[in-house]
């Protein structure tokens, strides 16, 4: 484990200390598992857009029309 001193201002200092409590946790600890938390769920995110984006695009299947009869501009004289 590694100590670091943090600086809160009061109002973020109390609320902590409050949900800290509730869970009775140590302050250092709870903000310890809060930033834990955030780290993993940042990593979930990044692999799964990872994941996502290594796909092969799909083929959208049917019977579109061209893009030169969607811009035909007779029809709209």
């Amino acid at each position: 484990m590694k100590n670091i001193t943090i600086t809160l201002d009061e109002e973020t200092a109390a609320w902590a200390r409050v949900h800290a409590a509730e869970r009775k946790l140590s302050l250092s600890r709870y903000v310890g598992e809060v930033l834990r938390d955030r780290m993993r769920g940042t990593r979930a995110y990044d692999e799964a857009m990872r994941a996502v984006l290594s796909e092969k695009p799909m083929k959208l299947k049917g019977d579109y029309p061209s893009r030169d009869s969607l811009h035909e501009r007779s029809r709209l004289r």
